[in-house]
Order: C-alpha cells, then sequence, then structure tokens
C-alpha cells in the first residue's frame, strides 16, 4: 500500500481544523501529521513535520497565508500549499497563487472533492476551480508573453499542453516517453522564453493562446 499522504493544516479557527481533521482521517491514504493556528506557526511546524501536502486559510492573525507561502518558498520547504478559504476576491486570489500556492478551493468544497484536491496537488497537478481560473486570466495581461509562442520548439508546445492539462512532470516524461530531468530543462526553457514565473502562469498562457490540449 503506498505511503499516506501527510497533511498539516493551517487555520486559525479551531472548528474549522476540528471538521478538517474529522473528515480527512477517515481517508485510508491520508494522514494529518499536524495543526497551527496561524501563519508563522504552520510555517514552523511545516519545517518540524515535513508534510507532503498544507492545507492553509489566507485571512489568519500575525502572519496570514500568503506571507507564509512566500516564507515557505524562501525557505525551499517542498510541501504543496492548498489555499482552503472562504475569500474569492481578487485581492486575494491572484497574491496566493503567485506566492506559490499549488491550488485554491473554497470551504464550501465537497469533503470528497477535497480530498481528491489534496491527491490531485500532492501529485504534482494544479488544482484552479473555473472561476478561480478566470480571476487569474482576468488578471494576466492580455500581453503576457504575447508574440513569444513562435520561439518555443515543437517539442516545447507539446509540454506546455501538457502542463495546461494539470500534468505533473513525471506524468509528461511518461506520455512523451522522455527523462524527468528533460521535461524539467523544457519546463525550465518555456517558461524563460515566455518570462513567466511559474507552471501556473504557463498553463494560463497556453489557455489564453490556444496551446492547451
Amino acid at each position: 500500500m503506498a505511503e499516506a499522504i501527510k497533511v498539516l493544516l493551517v487555520d486559525d479557527h479551531q472548528v474549522v481544523r476540528r471538521g478538517l481533521r474529522t473528515f480527512l482521517e477517515v481517508q485510508d491514504d491520508i494522514e494529518v501529521v499536524g495543526e497551527a493556528s496561524d501563519g508563522a506557526e504552520g510555517i514552523a511546524r511545516a519545517e518540524e513535520l515535513k508534510p507532503d501536502v498544507v492545507l492553509m486559510d489566507v485571512k489568519m492573525p500575525g502572519m496570514d497565508g500568503i506571507d507564509a507561502l512566500r516564507r515557505l518558498r524562501e525557505l525551499a520547504n517542498p510541501a504543496r500549499v492548498l489555499i482552503v478559504t472562504s475569500f474569492t476576491e481578487q485581492r486575494t486570489v491572484v497574491p496566493a497563487l503567485r506566492a506559490g500556492a499549488a491550488g485554491y478551493v473554497y470551504k464550501d468544497v465537497d469533503p470528497d472533492a477535497l480530498a481528491g484536491a489534496i491527491r490531485s496537488v500532492h501529485a504534482g497537478h494544479i488544482l484552479l476551480q473555473p472561476e478561480v481560473a478566470g480571476v487569474l486570466l482576468s488578471q494576466e495581461g492580455a500581453n503576457s508573453g504575447q508574440g513569444r509562442g513562435g520561439s518555443l520548439t515543437e517539442r516545447e508546445r507539446e509540454v506546455l499542453g501538457l502542463i495546461a492539462d494539470g500534468r505533473s512532470n513525471r506524468e509528461i516524461a511518461r506520455a512523451l516517453v522522455l527523462s524527468e530531468k528533460t521535461v524539467k530543462t523544457h519546463v525550465s526553457n518555456i517558461l524563460m522564453k515566455l518570462d513567466l514565473a511559474d507552471r501556473t502562469q504557463a498553463a494560463l498562457w497556453a489557455v489564453r493562446h490556444g496551446a492547451a490540449g
């Protein structure tokens, strides 16, 4: 049996953490390894417990979720962060994803869908609910990377299309019969040529410019 996905809960409301823990603990492949009530404590616990996935609220007293995300990235912590929040405003969604979140779901998400979201981001996918993707597309300038798609090689365009489909590097490697190291090189070249910061922006560029599969 595969090793359980280790999850850390970061939310300032104890009742929310308790509800999440109660549901997740009945999942055979998910293990809640700890909790934190704000961003600073979340960072400390993430460094200590080495979770695979962090469920992070955005609005918390002290250090909020976005600042905590940035700090985890600075520390090169490998945990994938899934934002779970009730806030839907653009000023919250966009900074969280740009700070490095692997996905963004709302607190009213169906419990089974939440478990699926955890599995998805753990597998290396980018998880965006349709309305969240729409917000990002509206915020990414229409000229972001525009006109640069012609500089991509045919193989890079194939890789970009698979990124837009939410595929991880491992899945792209299998699909194109390449090594993961080669895929990582292609991804780096795509980001450099399109002047993009991360895979999320690459996926959105592909959707905007018709490069998605």
